[in-house]
């Protein structure tokens, strides 16, 4: 791992910024000052070229407007995860637990329009109402129109300019996605409940005239049964909204990948989603699908194989669905470490040569970097074999993986060494701690709650908050190459249990499944402390030119509780990062981020070369998703979503005063 003190952050920053090769140009999304995408452009990147904002002026940002969201719908006071496009001097974005999809002035922050759909039940049932992200854009025959997919699974066509639904497209603006799916009975109010869980926690991504469509399912933790609806990812014409391909995440019978399902789980295993946002190459006419777990997260003994394209970043010719390559990055997932960031696209020069990339970050700390049009890998990915479970049914992949660059971005695996040791005392007590769970490197399985070596369960590490994930990911900087990774370092302790005895546990009922985890969290450490070394928050510069580690920096400041202990009071700490996931953008000057939720409410600003901190900007709230900016009438906005206990949800516009 890099070091940690800011002397040797900036100087390895330097140095390698002074011979940083030159990438290319930004894809559709950001041109004249516009924010067409979730991730700013196509490929996700988060970059934003606008360079008004700038090292010499930042530290006078202040703020221009607030847009009250919980004034659209209920919602919960400290989480907001919308984040908004801006195109034809507008701003989109959705709001509260029913998804209402607002249009706000992007110079006054004034509401312009709203919409919500009504009569629509399906919303409370929905597992992820306050994971929407926001919309999509596209311009259909010259129209302009917004695209959002509701809490209940509804995909719907909103002109851009009235917030009204287009009739042309669906049945009155509006698609059912429970349709579809499969052979399952759909009812009008809840959906396809009875046969599984589905529904949609990001926008849809439009490309070349064909909306693709992603979906999320409830939280695998601890599911009640094996069967669940299967996450396949469908094409639909942007114009009609007619259906023109389903691509099957769970493959089908003489379909590439079937074989990778054994003792027939293709036939109840449902999950497999493309939860986290998408993205696409239009000039290749590739939509990159993300995808998560098999169901379930922690237990596979039901599901022998594996298990594509379960954990997997899949490339679909984006007007056929037909898969044009694909990789796994985990066989046979039994650790909840689904692929939570959007692929991010861009150009990179590799020993003197140009090459088309696509780079995902992950749970497990890991960054894989493909050519985005072959999938190859830029550099050489090994199986290793990893350690096998030892819990009845389970049979774990024998080899995993493992990326030879870049390098880790954060801890991986438990160890001794790993623990706690502020002070002799504190490492003696994490010690026995930790000696009543399993340690071992990373995909050391999970095991029992009750194991035959007297182990109460397993680390896993990074866990289910740990490594990368979607309130933070990355960001990419197409002129350098140079990626931001923001990372946590969770961990979980994973203890099955049998699944008649679920509802003991954990309540609700008991499960078919052999066995269910009792719970994805962690362990607390001696006294109350984390039971891990810090940073328990990071920001990694990584190049993709090189695979080099540019700087690491921890986010944000060590926090009250950990400085003001009574164990560490007298000590000089080093800085200990927050433990959340930080939320960034880059600018062609400048790295911002917000410390993530439930931290400080303030946006740092760092210098995205070395890493150095160059001003603090303090918000009404912390922040909950990633931040971009735009450029109306000349003047360069950021705009942060943020939301805390007792702070309600809210859009904040920083800008240089006029």
């Amino acid at each position: 791992m890099i070091g940690t003190t800011m002397c040797g952050v900036a100087l390895l920053g330097l140095l390698t910024a002074a011979t940083l090769p030159v990438a290319a140009q930004t894809l559709p999304g950001t041109e004249n000052g516009e924010w067409r995408y979730w991730g700013g452009d196509e490929g996700s990147s988060r970059y934003s070229p606008a360079d008004q904002i700038n090292a010499s002026n930042v530290e006078d940002l202040e703020i221009q407007w607030e847009w009250h969201a919980a004034n659209f719908g209920p919602q919960v006071d400290f989480i907001y995860r919308g984040t908004p496009l801006y195109v034809n001097g507008k701003l989109y974005n959705v709001a509260g637990s029913r998804r209402t999809v607002v249009s706000v002035d992007a110079q006054t922050g004034e509401t312009l329009w709203m919409w919500r759909m009504k009569d629509n039940p399906r919303y409370q049932y929905s597992t992820r109402q306050n994971y929407g992200k926001g919309v999509a854009y596209a311009e259909v025959d010259g129209r302009p129109t917004i695209y959002v997919i509701t809490p209940g699974y509804y995909l719907v066509a909103l002109d851009a300019d009235s917030g009204l639904p287009i009739p042309q497209f669906g049945i009155n603006g509006v698609i059912d996605l429970h349709l579809g799916m499969g052979d399952y009975p759909v009812d009008s109010e809840t959906g396809i409940l009875e046969s599984g869980d589905i529904t949609a926690s990001s926008p849809p991504i439009v490309v070349n005239g064909m909306i693709v469509v992603g979906n999320s399912h409830d939280r695998g933790y601890y599911p009640e049964r094996k069967e669940n609806v299967p996450g396949h990812i469908r094409g639909f014409d942007a114009k009609t909204g007619e259906r023109k391909w389903i691509f099957h995440v769970l493959p089908q019978p003489g379909e590439f990948g079937h074989d990778t399902w054994e003792d027939d789980g293709w036939t109840f295993t449902g999950n497999i989603s493309g939860w986290a946002p998408l993205s696409a190459d239009s000039e290749r006419g590739l939509v990159y699908i993300p995808t998560d777990t098999p169901t379930n997260d922690y237990y596979g003994g039901h599901r022998p194989g594996g298990n594509l394209f379960g954990t997997s970043l899949v490339a679909l010719d984006v007007q056929t669905g037909e898969r044009r390559w694909h990789f796994q990055m985990v066989h046979h997932d039994v650790w909840n470490m689904d692929n939570p960031d959007a692929p991010h696209l861009l150009d990179v020069n590799v020993n003197g040569r140009r090459v088309p990339i696509v780079a995902a970050v992950t749970k497990q700390g890991f960054t894989y970097v493909f050519n985005r049009e072959t999938g190859e890998p830029v550099w050489p990915i090994e199986e290793r074999a990893v350690p096998q479970s030892d819990v009845p049914y389970e049979e774990t992949a024998p080899t995993q993986p493992f990326p030879t660059k870049p390098a880790p971005f954060e801890m991986q695996g438990m160890t001794e060494d790993n623990l706690i040791n502020f002070t002799p005392e504190l490492r003696a007590q994490a010690l026995e701690i930790a000696g009543q769970y399993r340690m071992g490197p990373i995909f050391t399985p999970p095991s029992l709650r009750e194991a035959s070596d007297g182990t109460q369960g397993a680390f896993v590490v990074p866990g289910a908050n740990g490594g990368a994930n979607i309130p933070g990911g990355a960001a990419v900087d197409p002129e350098t190459g140079i990626m931001y990774v923001a990372s946590q370092r969770g961990h979980s302790v994973i203890a099955l249990i049998p699944g008649d005895q679920r509802s003991e546990v954990v309540g609700g009922e008991d499960s078919n499944m052999h066995y269910v985890s009792s719970g994805p969290g962690g362990i607390r450490g001696p006294q109350g402390l984390p039971i891990l070394k810090p940073p328990y928050g990071s920001i990694t510069a990584i190049d993709l030119n090189s695979g080099d580690h540019v700087w690491q920096i921890p986010n944000g400041q060590t926090p009250e509780n950990i400085r003001d202990h009574p164990a560490l009071r007298a000590m000089n700490l080093e800085n200990t990062g927050k433990n959340a996931h930080a939320n960034i953008l880059v600018t062609k000057t400048l790295l911002f981020y917000g410390e993530g939720r439930g931290q400080d409410p303030i946006l740092h600003v760092v210098d995205k070369a070395t890493g150095r901190e160059l001003a603090t900007i303090d918000l009404p709230a912390p922040t909950n998703t990633a931040p971009m900016s735009y450029i109306h009438n000349g003047k360069q906005y950021i705009i942060l979503s943020v939301a805390g206990q007792g702070v309600p949800a809210r859009m904040v516009a920083l800008a240089l005063p006029d």
